[in-house]
C-alpha cells in the first residue's frame, strides 16, 4: 500500500523505551518539523504563527514544548471552513480525502497523508504485541463502514487469506445474524477481535442471553474503540469472551491517540500525538481532573491538526507506565457515546450506520437523530448554505435505505442543536427498546 508502516513500527519499537527526556527532546523536534511544514504549505496556520510571534522561532527551529500554548485552539470548524488554506496537495506520497463520522454532530471532510497512515497502522501493531499478538496473526473486525456494507450481505472474510482478517458487519446485527456471528467466531478462533465498544457488548449480550459458551483458545485481546467503554460492557466482553478487553483511543480526524497495555492503562502515541487536558477557559487542568482534549498531531503535516479540539472530555493522569515505557497516561476516555438503532424488521444497527447517511449529504452542518418508534424517526438539521431541496430527499431516502422504506422521517431545521439535560450531547437517540434480555444488558450499560 506504499505506506512505510513497519519502518515506523520499528522506530516506535524502539522509542517507546527513551527516557523521559529524550521523548521530550523527540517529541520537540517532530513538533518543529510540523509547525515549520505548516508554515511553509497551510496559509492558514502561518497567520497564527506569524500573529503569535512564533514564525521567527519555527525557521530557526528554536520552539519548545511550552510555546505551543503561544497559539489559539483550533476547532472542526475552523478545520471545514479553511481546509482549502489548510491542506499541503504537495505533501511526498500525496493526500487522501477523508470524512469523519461525524458522531460530535458535525462531519468533517479533511485530508491526511501516508505519514499518518502508517503512524496509526504501526500503533496499532505496537500495541498488539503489548498482548502478545504479532502481525499477520488471526484477527476479527467487529466493524462497518459504507463500502463494506455491500460486500457483507452475510459473513464473509476480508482480505483473509491475505492478512489473516475476518470482518463482521457491526451495521447489521439481528439476533439471526448475531447467532452466524457466534458461529463464525469460534470457527476462525481469532487471537485478536477488535469493533466497536457497543457492538462488542452487544455481541456478547447475545452469547449470555442465547446461552453460548465461547471457545475461543487463542484469544489474547479483544480491542475496543470508537467510544467509551463502560465497566459493566467490560466485564460482559471479559467474562463472555474469555479474554481481557483493551480499549482504544482515536478519532478519524486527530488520529490514533492512545492504547491500554495489560497493566491495565491507556498509553499515548506520545511520539506521533501531544494531548493537552483543558478547561472550559483554556487553561489546563489538575491532574486527576476531567476536561477536553486538545490534540497536536505530530503526523499531521499534510493538513496540520494544530491544538484542535476534540470534543472529547478526558481525565488528566500523572501516573508513569508501570511496565517502564516513557508514554504518558491517559487516565480515562469519559466522552462520545453512541446508541444503537432498531430497524422495522428488527436488525439492530450501530448508530454509526444511520450517522454516516448524514454526513454524506451536502448542505448537513449539524444533526442529531431521535428514534421514537421502529418506523419514526426525528431528524434535526443545522443546515449550512449548500442545503436544498435535493439534501433533504437525500436525507430521507438514504434513512429509509437504511431502516425501511416505510419509515417516517420528520425533519425540522433548526438553528442550533441543544444538548440533553445532562449536558452532554448525544447526537444519535433511540427511545426503542432491543429485544428480550439484549434489553437489560442495554439498558445496564
Amino acid at each position: 500500500m506504499k505506506r512505510p508502516t513497519f519502518a515506523v513500527l520499528a522506530g516506535l519499537e524502539r522509542s517507546q523505551w527513551l527516557s523521559p527526556e529524550a521523548m521530550q527532546a523527540e517529541q520537540t523536534l517532530r513538533l518543529n518539523q510540523l509547525l515549520h511544514t505548516a508554515l511553509l504549505h497551510s496559509p492558514w496556520h502561518a497567520a497564527r504563527l506569524r500573529e503569535a510571534e512564533l514564525a521567527g522561532r519555527v525557521q530557526a527551529g528554536a520552539v519548545t514544548l511550552a510555546d505551543l500554548a503561544l497559539l489559539p485552539t483550533m476547532n472542526k470548524r475552523d478545520a471545514r471552513d479553511h481546509v482549502e488554506q489548510l491542506v499541503w496537495r504537495g505533501v511526498p506520497g500525496g493526500v487522501f480525502r477523508y470524512t469523519t463520522g461525524g458522531s460530535s454532530g458535525e462531519p468533517l471532510i479533511f485530508y491526511f497523508g501516508r505519514a499518518r497512515q502508517a503512524a496509526d497502522a504501526a500503533g496499532r501493531l505496537r500495541a498488539r504485541r503489548w498482548w502478545g499478538v504479532e502481525p499477520g496473526a488471526r484477527e476479527v473486525y467487529l466493524w462497518g463502514a459504507p463500502v463494506e456494507l455491500n460486500k457483507t450481505d452475510r459473513i464473509k472474510t476480508v482480505r483473509d487469506r491475505l492478512v489473516n482478517q475476518l470482518l463482521l458487519n457491526a451495521f447489521e446485527m439481528s439476533p439471526a445474524r448475531m447467532d452466524e456471528y457466534l458461529g463464525a467466531l469460534q470457527a476462525w478462533n481469532p487471537l485478536a477481535i477488535y469493533g466497536y465498544a457497543s457492538s462488542l457488548a452487544l455481541l456478547a449480550a447475545h452469547a449470555e442471553a442465547r446461552g453460548v459458551a465461547l471457545r475461543l483458545p487463542a484469544l489474547r485481546v479483544v480491542s475496543a474503540t470508537g467510544e467509551p467503554l463502560f465497566p459493566h460492557q467490560r466485564e460482559l466482553i471479559e467474562r463472555m469472551f474469555g479474554a481481557a478487553v483493551s480499549v482504544e483511543y482515536g478519532a478519524r480526524d486527530a488520529g490514533l491517540m492512545a492504547l491500554e497495555s495489560p497493566d491495565g492503562v491507556l498509553l499515548q502515541m506520545s511520539e506521533t500525538h501531544l494531548i493537552e487536558v483543558l478547561d472550559a477557559a483554556g487553561q489546563p487542568v489538575a491532574d486527576g481532573e476531567e476536561g477536553e482534549a486538545v490534540i497536536t498531531s505530530l503526523v499531521s503535516e499534510a493538513q496540520p491538526f494544530i491544538r484542535y479540539r476534540t470534543g472529547d472530555v478526558v481525565r488528566r493522569s500523572a501516573r508513569s507506565d508501570p511496565g517502564g515505557r516513557s508514554l504518558a497516561v491517559l487516565d480515562a476516555v469519559v466522552g462520545r457515546q453512541t446508541d444503537f438503532i432498531v430497524a422495522a424488521d428488527g436488525r439492530i444497527m450501530h448508530a454509526l450506520a444511520v450517522i454516516y447517511v448524514l454526513r454524506a449529504v451536502p448542505g448537513v452542518g449539524q444533526f442529531k437523530l431521535v428514534q421514537h418508534a421502529l418506523d419514526r424517526l426525528e431528524v434535526q438539521v443545522v443546515p449550512d448554505v449548500r442545503w436544498n431541496d435535493a439534501a433533504r430527499e437525500a436525507v430521507t431516502e438514504g434513512l429509509r435505505a437504511r431502516l425501511g422504506s416505510s419509515l417516517a422521517v420528520e425533519l425540522k431545521l433548526q438553528d442550533a442543536i441543544a444538548p440533553e439535560a445532562s449536558g452532554k450531547h448525544r447526537y444519535v437517540v433511540s427511545h426503542v427498546p432491543l429485544p428480550g434480555m439484549l434489553a437489560q444488558k442495554a439498558e445496564a450499560a
